[in-house]
């Protein structure tokens, strides 16, 4: 019995050096490092402050596309806080230390959305100036599309792509590095094409007003029901064509102001396209030349004998 309490004593007082023994000879620390894993917190990059500030933006500029059809006061005054808000994340970013590559795509992917969306509403409100308008969206999507991917494929997935070397474009460089010239630039083309969109709610001289009765010919009564000028109902059955949305258009804002703000942001927003042609023209000759190492290092696009 008394050899069985030795062999017992011994085996406690020795428990706490085995233990010491294998947190030190590498058995412990495995299960010690995963515990200490599990109790740090999990940050969750969705609730960031300036990703949620890009959530509220993509819903401001749904709640504009709703009413864009035929209320331009209030479609412009949430469309433009939208924009302005693309500023707001950037700066919450950088004070609250929340910088992420996520957000970082958020925010393109909902400038770009929030652009073609508008420019398709041109579009259609502008029927003569449809390619225009379109060829627009192409190149600004395959602009900034093309920017992004060779800057992930050629400078790696850590590199920002407003970090461009001055070297490679130094238009580039200042458009990106500078916030000021960044911000006036993208507002500028976003005022614009609000100008653009107000003027389709105003402007005889773009949109002539539907169902004008001719001068001098017979029968050409103003009275709502005449051959000249039925009532609008008599014709638009459905309310939504696109007859119906710009004869509700018509001559329902004075269109002097959106003269003006169009005259003086246009200068701005020509360069803003000069530029997405310098960036796809740039990222495509960037790619082309990773593409020329990478044969060279294959041993590929030597002459046969």
């Amino acid at each position: 019995m008394s050899s069985m309490r030795t062999r017992a004593q011994a085996g406690r007082t020795t428990s706490p050096g085995s233990h010491q023994d294998r947190l030190m000879n590498g058995n412990a620390n495995g299960h010690a490092t995963i515990s200490s894993k599990s109790n740090d917190p999990t940050e969750n990059i969705f609730l960031f402050t300036p990703n949620l500030i890009g959530y509220f933006r993509i819903f401001l500029a749904t709640a504009s596309l709703y009413y864009m059809p035929l209320h331009p006061r209030t479609c412009s005054l949430l469309y433009s806080v939208s924009c302005l808000l693309d500023a707001l994340d950037g700066v919450a970013a950088r004070y609250f230390e929340q910088s992420t590559r996520f957000g970082a795509v958020l925010d393109m992917v909902t400038d770009r959305c929030t652009t073609a969306c508008l420019l398709v509403f041109l579009s259609s409100a502008w029927p003569r100036w449809s390619l225009l308008f379109q060829g627009l969206i192409s190149l600004d999507l395959a602009s900034h599309y093309m920017h992004m991917y060779a800057t992930l494929a050629m400078g790696g997935t850590n590199q920002s792509h407003k970090k461009v070397d001055e070297s490679r474009s130094w238009i580039l460089n200042l458009y990106y590095s500078n916030n000021k010239v960044l911000f006036v630039f993208c507002c500028m083309n976003e005022v614009f094409f609000i100008a653009l969109y107000l003027l389709s709610f105003s402007s005889p001289t773009l949109s002539p007003s539907l169902l004008q009765p001719t001068p001098g010919t017979p029968g050409s009564s103003t009275q709502p029901g005449s051959p000249s000028h039925p009532i609008p109902s008599m014709i638009f059955v459905n309310p939504y064509s696109a007859a119906s949305l710009e004869y509700a258009r018509a001559n329902k804002m004075d269109s002097f102001w959106p003269w003006v703000i169009a005259g003086v942001s246009f200068p701005v927003m020509a360069g803003k396209q000069i530029i997405n042609v310098i960036q796809l023209v740039k990222a495509s000759r960037w790619l082309a030349e990773g593409d020329i190492a990478a044969r060279k290092a294959q041993g590929l696009g030597k002459k046969k004998r």
